[in-house]
């Protein structure tokens, strides 16, 4: 207002000494020519000059005239337009919610839990690949690949996979090692935008929600490695490092045991070997890392491995904590409750109606080995997921109604809404202490 106000006082300035020039030059009409000759420049320039204010005045706070009326409405207000809008969100101090990238795999007789497991895990974000090795039948196959193709959310959201060309697996050998690594490279390839590769079997199932997961995982570094191991090999040395063996599923369709050479090798020297669980939770760094090899160690490793017993238990271990630039990022543990025997021998315990309490007490988002429809697994999805028969476990993206025994899930609404449960506390109980200074620093690829 007050720039408004002092702009027309200049323009009636300018009006008033141009009056006076009016005036002025009516009374000089008989002085010779000569004289008059500045006078014309004067008045073109006093035009002019009050055509340029009489514009700065009827202009808008924006500078833009008044008189341009369709670049005002069709630029001006919607730039206003937008402005208003972005002002009016809430700012959110909540991280954006994570990606998970899963392989959970099976083999012979597994079909079924297979599919019980991959809707338990089930989030629009996620990205799944499901394998059903070689040893079972082709037609258990191909009824979990119509499960994948046919399962509305999972055809509407496109984010599950499946292995048709099964590969061979044997748990004692680098088959599965191998089948890992091939699930990882088809979810770099297909899988887009994700955060963490985690792989699971038949037999695992979760002890949280996929909501309860992603709402612990957004508070945490995304090049944390969480795998458990131990450069304390023991009596492994013996019995693992040192024998050479051979697998069949590497160059053979029918399954067979893994079989001895004579011949023993001596501990490398190269690198350090480490050990641990065959279930992890790995950073995408690593995994590009690991698949890309743009540093020669996991092919050198995984040479040395594929004559290894068990060798789940100890390629990536070795690699991550080999390599300088992930050394330190690794968190001592696998994120499940498993009971072994002590000592442990090469299958844990099945779990039961009576492990229960102490899998909630674990804090730990999986568990395994279940038997094939126990119990139990009722249970969990009743009291931990609230998952009902048959169904997804619901999250905060679920907006379908609950009518009639539908499926709240079957109707795809916002997925980055996450609505966290009693198991996201269970779980940052578990990550607290796992990251405290007691466990993260001093368990790190020692």
């Amino acid at each position: 207002m007050f720039i408004s106000s002092l702009t027309r006082e200049r323009a009636k300035e300018k009006m008033k000494r141009l009056r006076s020039y009016l005036h002025l030059k009516h009374h000089q009409q008989q002085q010779p020519n000569v004289e008059r000759k500045w006078i014309f420049p004067l008045a073109i320039g006093s035009l002019v000059s009050l055509f340029l204010l009489f514009l700065t005045t009827f202009s808008s706070p924006d500078g833009i005239p008044f008189f341009y009326p369709l670049y005002r409405s069709s630029t001006i207000n919607s730039a206003i337009f937008v402005e208003s809008k972005l002002r009016s969100l809430p700012i959110s101090s909540l991280p954006p919610p994570p990606r998970f990238a899963y392989l959970i795999s099976g083999s012979i007789g597994d079909g079924e839990m297979l599919r019980r497991t991959l809707q338990a895990l089930y989030h629009p974000i996620n990205h799944y690949v499901v394998h059903l090795d070689l040893e079972s039948t082709p037609k258990e196959r191909k009824d979990l690949q119509e499960f994948v193709t046919n399962h509305p959310v999972f055809k509407a959201v496109g984010n599950v996979r499946m292995i048709t060309k099964a590969n061979l697996v044997t748990y004692r050998g680098p088959t599965m090692v191998a089948n890992t690594l091939h699930a990882a490279a088809i979810l770099l390839k297909e899988g887009g935008d994700w955060d963490w590769f985690i792989n699971l079997s038949a037999t695992d199932y979760p002890l949280v929600t996929q909501d309860d997961l992603l709402h612990t995982f957004s508070y945490l570094p995304r090049d944390l490695n969480f795998i458990d191991h131990t450069s304390n090999i023991g009596w492994k040395e013996f019995q693992r490092a040192k024998p050479i063996i051979i697998d069949p599923g590497l160059y053979m369709t029918k399954k067979a045991d893994v079989f001895w050479i004579t011949q023993r090798r001596s501990v490398p020297t190269a690198f350090k070997l480490f050990t641990g669980s065959a279930w992890m939770v790995l950073s995408r760094p690593f995994i590009d890392f690991c698949i890309w090899g743009w540093d020669n160690l996991p092919r050198t490793v995984l040479m040395y491995y594929a004559n290894f017993i068990s060798s789940p238990e100890g390629y990536f271990h070795t690699v991550i904590c080999n390599a300088q630039e992930f050394r330190n990022t690794t968190v001592n543990s696998d994120l499940h409750f498993i009971s072994w025997d002590n000592p442990p021998k090469q299958h844990p315990h099945h779990l039961n109606l009576n492990d229960m309490s102490r899998m909630i007490d674990s804090n730990a988002p999986f568990a395994r080995k279940f038997p094939r429809d126990d119990p139990v697994l009722d249970k969990i999805d009743s009291e931990l997921l609230f998952r009902e028969p048959n169904m997804i476990v619901p999250g905060g993206w679920c907006v379908g109604r609950r009518e009639n025994g539908s499926d709240p899930c079957s109707v795809v609404g916002n997925t980055t809404v996450i609505k966290p449960g009693p198991g996201a506390k269970r779980l940052e109980k578990l990550i607290v202490s796992l990251l405290s200074k007691e466990n993260f620093r001093p368990r790190q690829c020692k």
